[in-house]
């Protein structure tokens, strides 16, 4: 029988912090209506300290009935007072297993640890609790491990300038944004008094920039890209230290993978319950033969903020057969492909986009003359991405399909401008369909999606597919196909 670390007292006690409302209510009381409202608060802060004393000895008293057992087979914990509340894992079930070591835990050495199967909805944890080093090394034992003798040798280790590369392409000012609207919020006057002296900064060398610049670009505009290239370094730099020291190891039946330098992280996956593998891409990594892997399984990658990456940026042709034991395969051809003459579907809105964008900025500085060069950079400022969606949309026309062998189905995709190949069991599809609109029943097109299994059903969808190959697809898979026509 283990208890969770002590430290879960104090959150435990938090619970019941509402309680000190009372000593607040007497303090408010005694500053109003008495004269000697300071010898009047000493005099009762015996009710404070005893309101103070009654939440701790609540979160003393939870903690004391949270408890951690084991049977041959389950994982147990037994939580509640009153109300008792008993939680049976089986072993057999759990998916993943995680602990967590945030670098301010270190000290008292405590950790946090989660239990993950794959019932559930919305990515919930299954079983969550603060535990002591002890308490860790005894559930662990319990827990999947790998088998040294077995080990898969030969795994790419991920390396410092693959860390780099990761932190580089699946960074974004807005998750940047997101950090450092949250550093304002939390820090207060600290925070205030940096954005606002940086502000200043900024503003005065615009104005140095704009006056020698024979186009002058407005000094919002500048801000604007100063704040997102500000942003995108901050998420940049979130990356680095979240998935640094990166580690791998893995035989057919488990396997462990590390990361982190100041909030480490470390992960036990049954490899049987992984849902599919997801080599992801952009169009830089695509055109040098660059993927970044990742897996769907219960309880991996599901911490807010978190990518659910086994391996980060490495060469496609570098990751080798050993890894095939996990899912993880390149080099296989598309059986059944994205018909060029569907080019429509993946090209007709990026294409009006485009063309919108300058008439608007005409129309704007018509109305509106003083904006007029705002508009412009505006104008340009879109311009480009909308250009970069559509060579993106381009290469996914001519890269899209799906690939049979074995038991695998190969599905590759996009979806914005990331490209997908997704390698699953077949029998971990859980829903297919086959969606036209008239003009695509007219000439025998379709777009094809497939979901699979995991705690959230991620749809896959493949457009300008030929509707007779799509049929046969779920013909060899064995799956009902479900077909639905829009008007």
């Amino acid at each position: 029988m283990y208890h969770e670390h002590p430290l879960k007292i104090l959150k435990y006690s938090a619970k019941n912090i509402w309680l000190l409302i009372f000593p607040l209510l007497r303090g408010i009381y005694t500053y109003h209506f008495d004269k000697n409202w300071f010898y009047s608060w000493v005099r009762g802060a015996w009710f404070d300290i005893a309101v103070l004393g009654a939440i701790i000895i609540f979160g003393l008293v939870r903690w004391f009935f949270s408890r951690i057992d084991f049977t041959n087979d389950e994982l147990v914990h037994r939580d509640g007072v009153f109300v008792r509340v008993n939680t049976y894992i089986p072993f057999r079930n759990i998916s993943s297993v995680t602990v967590e070591r945030p670098l301010y835990m270190v000290p008292v050495r405590a950790m946090r640890f989660r239990c993950d199967t794959r019932a559930g909805i919305f990515k919930t944890v299954d079983l969550k609790l603060l535990v002591s080093n002890k308490t860790r090394k005894a559930i662990m034992e319990r827990m999947p491990d790998i088998n040294d003798q077995q080990k898969i040798e030969g795994i790419p280790q991920p390396t410092a300038l693959s860390i780099l590369l990761f932190s580089v392409f699946f960074s974004s000012g807005f998750s940047g944004t997101v950090y450092l609207a949250t550093f304002f919020l939390k820090g207060g006057d600290i925070a205030y008094d940096i954005i606002s002296r940086s502000l200043n900064i900024i503003t005065a060398e615009t104005a140095k920039i704009t006056e020698k610049l024979v186009l002058k670009i407005p000094t919002a505009a500048i801000f604007m890209g100063v704040f997102f290239i500000a942003s995108w370094f901050v998420s940049f730099l979130v990356n680095l230290f979240r998935y640094g020291k990166f580690s791998i190891e893995c035989d057919k039946h488990c396997m462990k993978v590390g990361y982190g330098i100041l909030d480490r992280k470390e992960y036990r996956i049954k490899n049987s319950h992984i849902n599919y593998t997801d080599l992801r891409q952009n169009l830089i990594m695509k055109l040098f033969g660059a993927v970044a892997v990742n897996i769907s399984c219960a309880g991996y990658g599901s911490s807010k903020n978190r990518l659910p990456v086994l391996l980060p940026v490495k060469h496609e042709k570098s990751l080798g057969k050993n890894l095939q034991v996990i899912g993880i395969y390149s080099g296989i051809r598309n059986n059944f492909c994205a018909q060029p003459a569907g080019i429509g579907s993946y090209l007709m809105i990026p294409l009006l986009v485009a063309a919108l964008i300058v008439p608007s900025h005409d129309w704007v500085a018509r109305l509106f003359p003083r904006f007029a060069e705002l508009s412009f950079f505006a104008a340009v400022m879109f311009e480009i991405p909308a250009v970069w969606f559509i060579i993106v949309k381009f290469v996914a026309l001519l890269t899209s399909g799906v690939a049979l062998y074995d038991d695998k189905i190969m599905i590759r995709c996009s979806a914005w401008t990331r490209f997908h190949t997704v390698v699953s069991d077949r029998r971990k599809i859980v829903k297919m369909e086959l969606e036209q609109n008239l003009l695509q029943a007219l000439s025998g097109r379709c777009a094809m999606s497939i979901w699979f299994e995991g705690e959230e059903h991620k749809r896959f969808k493949i457009k300008a597919m030929k509707a007779d190959e799509v049929r046969k697809i779920a013909d060899i898979l064995g799956y009902k196909l479900a077909e639905k026509v829009r008007a």
